[in-house]
């Protein structure tokens, strides 16, 4: 059973990544602030959920929510920065843009770089904890796959429709077949299927 809040004093925001140890494509981060009465009986972490409930879930977590958004650093930046900068960017993007100013933040995972002067919490596992990070996840994983998407039109050979860029072995042969393209992160440590 998930948790409503972490406090109810001010209005609270959570937040997850999406695609942070891919080989290829953005990053993307969601910020939710959910009511507190906010329920759904499928709400979980988004990689506890197969694809459909996935996406039968972020258009009610849009609906319902009180304020949402959704940001990406794309693979460019990524290989600038490094991917934990990257996603600390695209989470502070995204409290940027919500329309209400959460007073407490909620991140899953066990590090964050503070955001303006917002306390925050960072909860290992946070996504299968809280509905505000469990509905965040939600939310940049289904961005980010409908993203990648797109760009498995653009190269359909490394099969991102199916694996989103992560390190599959599927990707890992296609790599080895037909290189890297304008997507692929190179700063890191891809390595073909022979790894």
């Amino acid at each position: 059973m998930l948790l409503s809040y972490f406090q109810n004093k001010v209005p609270e925001a959570g937040l997850d990544e999406a695609g942070r140890g891919c080989y290829a494509g953005p990053v993307f981060a969601a910020a939710v602030i959910l009511p507190a009465d906010f329920h759904h009986p499928l709400l979980n972490d988004s990689k506890q959920l197969k694809e459909k409930q996935r996406d039968l879930l972020r258009p009610i977590i849009e609906k319902e929510s009180i304020a949402f958004a959704v940001s990406s650093i794309d693979n460019n930046e990524i290989d600038v920065i490094n991917i934990l900068q990257a996603s600390y960017k695209a989470m502070h993007l995204s409290i940027d843009q919500l329309s209400v100013k959460p007073g407490q933040l909620l991140i899953d995972g066990n590090r964050f770089k503070p955001y303006k002067k917002i306390p925050y919490q960072c909860i290992i596992k946070g996504d299968g904890k809280y509905t505000s990070i469990a509905a965040a996840s939600i939310l940049a994983k289904t961005y980010r796959d409908e993203y990648m998407q797109k760009l498995h039109l653009e190269f359909p050979h490394y099969g991102w429709d199916k694996n989103k860029a992560y390190g599959t072995a599927s990707h890992r042969k296609a790599i080895e077949k037909y290189g890297l393209c304008k997507y692929h992160r190179i700063s890191f440590n891809i390595n073909p299927i022979s790894s």
